[in-house]
């Protein structure tokens, strides 16, 4: 089954990438490897104005695997997930996120990293890795630009989730819709008003104008986190006891180092 599914509407002007893993869409590195082929197959697409994410089924995603965070995997599957984020920066092509249910961790990073993000009332939405012992690169980078530090750190030391209705109010949302049809009728109202009529081009400068100093930023960040998870955060006994507690279903026993 392929783990990324990729539609065009309004006349190839849009590309809808669906992450499809139901029930939970994680992020594991095969649906990375297929993400990245999409995003790179766009490169010569010059008539896309917008990409949509969303999450097949009830859920947008549950974020990256936890399997794929432990010691001998997890340098591999950073590398492979930030290399999505790269892709976008160098697309410029501009994103929504189209969220329902549960929207956490590695899943709510890959919203971060669009332009609009969308949500029905229903959604969830978090940074659940400190729970683990460990922390997330990409929020930790694009948390603070977004939202602000006092707000994004709330959620990056906490790892609470919060309501759509919350994270509006945080500054996270654009829009929160009442049901997940709203939300579909919302998204097509915006395409229609604001993106259409628009030239592809242009649009693509304006997210390079406007994301020039958060895009230095993020490249800056992400590869400077990335190594500090992997050569020192992952060095420490309690990175290794969260992830395997989560995956062996159990209270993790920290020792503080």
């Amino acid at each position: 089954m392929e783990k990324i599914l990729t539609t065009f509407s309004h006349q190839e002007a849009v590309a809808t990438i669906t992450l499809n893993h139901p029930k939970g869409n994680v992020l594991d590195r095969t649906m990375m490897g297929e993400l990245l082929k999409t995003l790179h197959n766009f490169k010569d697409n010059h008539s896309l104005k917008l990409i949509i994410f969303e999450g097949a089924g009830d859920h947008f995603s549950y974020g990256a695997s936890v399997e794929e965070h432990q010691k001998e995997h997890v340098a591999g599957m950073l590398k492979s997930f930030h290399q999505v984020f790269y892709e976008l920066i160098e697309l410029s092509i501009p994103a929504l996120a189209k969220i329902s249910g549960f929207c956490l961790g590695g899943g709510l990073e890959l919203a971060l990293m669009c332009n609009f993000l969308f949500a029905e009332q229903g959604a969830r939405l978090g940074q659940p890795e400190i729970v683990l012992g460990v922390f997330p690169p990409p929020a930790s980078v694009l948390l603070p630009l977004k939202i602000g530090y006092a707000r994004a750190e709330e959620l990056l030391l906490t790892g609470k989730t919060v309501s759509a209705q919350e994270a509006q109010n945080l500054g996270l949302l654009n829009n929160v819709f009442p049901d997940p049809e709203s939300l579909t009728a919302g998204v097509e109202n915006f395409i229609e008003q604001h993106i259409l009529p628009k030239s592809a081009s242009s649009l693509r400068f304006g997210v390079k104008a406007a994301r020039n100093g958060f895009n230095e930023t993020v490249k800056t960040g992400l590869a400077l986190l990335e190594k500090f998870y992997v050569e020192e955060l992952m060095e420490t006994h309690d990175a290794n006891e969260g992830i395997a507690a989560f995956i062996e279903k159990r209270t993790p026993q920290w020792t503080n180092s």
